[in-house]
């Protein structure tokens, strides 16, 4: 292994093919002895294939001391970060303080509210007890570095690494590397995935309706909450929660529009489609020949208490429509947000029409409403004009 402070010449043709400047999708953060020539190189290979912006680090290259320049801008642009714990990554000061770096921008403060950065950790050869330092294997590594840098600069490694320890990831270990790779590579995709929803670029009067809501959404809350947004036909409600949605859905680990279900359910198996647009857009699934509606209660039932979602059922006017996608609040993950459009508040029988006054179910489940009024004058005779 080269030393940290060896030259790099070649650093800017080795840490990512994608121009200078750009935004990446992917920070691939990896000890290059380990992995370089092996995983990690086939999984930079087949995440670019797919049209995947990757940053990829080799902390080989590094020199000096401190993360700065291409590296710092990259961790601040990229949304998705993997770290790739092998045997030797805790022994590269490198590795550390770009983990210490994402964990910061993914975390920035105790609330642990979203921040649109997530870290999705790989265990090649190391465990999470490793990164919890209940072994030997990073432990040891951790206290070398104490002795030549003292604890005031260690100590924020090891929060990182204790922190990264939580969270759910990929064991390597025991598994065939093609279908570890493609889970990868599927779930980052999935992740990437745009649902933005069109909506017109001169719109007149969203912004302070925008602002209203952003009260009861709170998403600093770790609560789960109902926003319903009522009000009469053709008012600007869907509207309103496309521009929602697209402002706060990536701040979510998934999310999913679900447009017209007063239309959509009239139709043919109508239910059982959007359950199943659902599901699809928030997890990776398989469906049965005879999938049904009650299948696909049990399948929302078991599975949407795994993830922080933000969902939303647009033009709901039965309340057997909400049975079916969104039952009771209890299936959903704490920090979820779901919100609802309707003529009719009274379609969610739990909501009382109160302008922005809570309606509280238990102490972690809260509903919300807001009533859609007219355009203001001012804005009224700005939309005219347009």
């Amino acid at each position: 292994m080269k030393d940290e402070g060896a030259d790099s010449g070649t650093a800017s043709s080795r840490r990512s093919d994608c121009p200078k400047g750009a935004n990446y999708d992917v920070f691939l953060s990896f000890r290059g002895p380990d992995t370089r020539d092996g995983f990690a190189d086939c999984l930079y290979e087949f995440m670019t294939r797919e049209g995947i912006r990757v940053f990829r680090d080799d902390e080989e290259i590094r020199h000096g001391e401190e993360i700065g320049g291409q590296i710092l801008q990259a961790i601040q642009d990229t949304k998705i970060y993997i770290p790739i714990f092998s045997i030797g990554y805790a022994s590269s000061r490198w590795c550390l303080r770009e983990l210490a770096g994402m964990v910061e921008r993914a975390y920035p403060d105790s609330s642990g509210g979203p921040t649109g950065h997530e870290i999705l950790p790989i265990f090649y050869d190391a465990e999470p007890s490793d990164l919890k330092l209940e072994t030997k294997l990073y432990r040891d590594a951790l206290r070398k570095h104490e002795r030549e840098r003292g604890r005031h600069v260690v100590n924020p490694w090891k929060e990182a690494l204790r922190k990264v320890a939580e969270i759910k990831g990929w064991q390597v270990k025991g598994q065939r590397h093609g279908k570890v790779l493609k889970d990868i590579i599927q779930e980052v995709s999935r992740r990437m995935t745009t649902r933005e929803r069109i909506v017109p670029d001169d719109l007149v009067g969203i912004t302070d309706r925008v602002e209203a809501i952003k009260k009861p959404l709170d998403l600093t809350c770790a609560d789960i909450r109902f926003v319903v947004i009522y009000g009469m036909g053709g008012i600007g409600k869907t509207t309103l929660a496309k521009v929602v949605f697209n402002q706060f859905s990536p701040l979510f680990q998934g999310w999913s529009f679900l447009p017209d279900i007063r239309e959509s359910s009239s139709r043919c198996d109508g239910i059982v489609k959007l359950q199943k647009k659902l599901l699809l857009d928030l997890f990776i699934v398989t469906f049965p020949e005879t999938f049904d509606v009650d299948e696909g209660v049990n399948m929302m039932k078991h599975r949407l208490p795994n993830k922080r979602v933000m969902i939303v059922l647009d033009d709901v006017d039965d309340r057997d429509q909400l049975m079916q996608l969104a039952a009771k609040p209890d299936w959903f993950c704490p920090g979820s947000r779901i919100i609802i459009t309707a003529r009719d508040a009274s379609v969610l029988p739990t909501a009382k029409v109160e302008g922005l006054e809570e309606n509280v179910l238990t102490q972690s489940i809260k509903i919300y409403t807001y009533g859609m009024e007219e355009l203001h004058s001012d804005h009224a005779l700005q939309l005219f004009s347009k």
